[in-house]
């Protein structure tokens, strides 16, 4: 038994989605949350820029003695996971988009995409494509405007909205049967989008397979916490604590939201 915490990242609130499913599938689990909002979105930078937040972020958790680091950043994860497997001595969970379950459930051969500049561009992405979807028709869309909306608590608001519909088009033009969400911000939109596509349009997000695969490597590695113990969370931002806190809203008042510069 080992009840050192998980370490959870993302550039912002988002990987709050991935958080979820964790806690979900292993509630005697501690785990640290670092929100790195005041540098989102990740999509528009560099890969250099994105691996020097991600080694800050690693780093940080490392601090607060981490048994396993979980990429909760679908950007972080194409750009930089590799090189931190090599830099660091833990485990590392990385969040990639669904392709390959989209790919081989889809019925019209059709999937939508939505993710950030830095994902869709990635050297893994395009690998993944190839090797899971290179048989179907892929409409994939930059959600340009999406992660700063998310932040600053405007999901529902109605330019939000207007963003989703002018992305949707050309996906449900082209017939697709699958919407592939490649960020872990996007699953707050997952109440306005099903609004806005039809009931046959299935939404496919990667939180419950990151939970999955975390639980299957901290098994692995003999790191599992006390069954009978339940799990204590703190979650971090160096942004306005009070957005975080937002999202967290359902979680027991226990659990500790804090404003961390860095």
């Amino acid at each position: 038994m080992d009840n050192r915490p998980i370490g959870i990242f993302d550039s912002g609130v988002g990987g709050t989605s991935v958080w979820r499913e964790i806690e979900k599938l292993l509630p005697n689990e501690d785990t640290i949350y670092l929100a790195d909002s005041k540098n989102a979105p990740y999509g528009e930078k560099s890969k250099e820029e994105i691996l020097q937040l991600s080694v800050k972020n690693i780093d940080f958790l490392l601090s607060r003695g981490c048994k396993l680091i979980v990429v909760a950043c679908n950007t972080a994860t194409t750009n930089a996971i590799s090189h931190v497997r090599k830099q660091y001595n833990v485990p590392f969970i990385g969040t990639e988009p669904a392709i390959k379950p989209a790919a081989l459930r889809s019925k019209s051969k059709t999937v939508g995409v939505l993710a950030t500049k830095g994902t869709l561009s990635s050297e893994l992405f395009f690998a993944t494509s190839q090797n899971h979807a290179g048989h179907i028709n892929k409409v994939v869309q930059v959600g340009t405007g999406l992660v700063p909306l998310i932040e600053a608590g405007k999901v529902h608001s109605e330019e939000t909205k207007k963003l989703l519909q002018t992305y949707l088009e050309p996906m449900l033009a082209a017939g697709m049967d699958y919407l592939v969400l490649g960020c872990t911000h996007y699953p707050y939109l997952i109440p306005v989008l099903k609004e806005m596509i039809p009931p046959h349009v299935e939404i496919l997000d990667s939180g419950a397979a990151i939970a999955r695969q975390t639980m299957a490597i901290l098994k692995e590695n003999n790191l599992l916490a006390n069954p009978e113990k339940e799990g204590d969370h703190q979650f971090y931002t160096n942004a306005d604590p009070d957005i975080l806190a937002s999202f967290l809203s359902d979680v027991e008042a226990k659990h500790k939201t804090a404003y961390l510069d860095f």
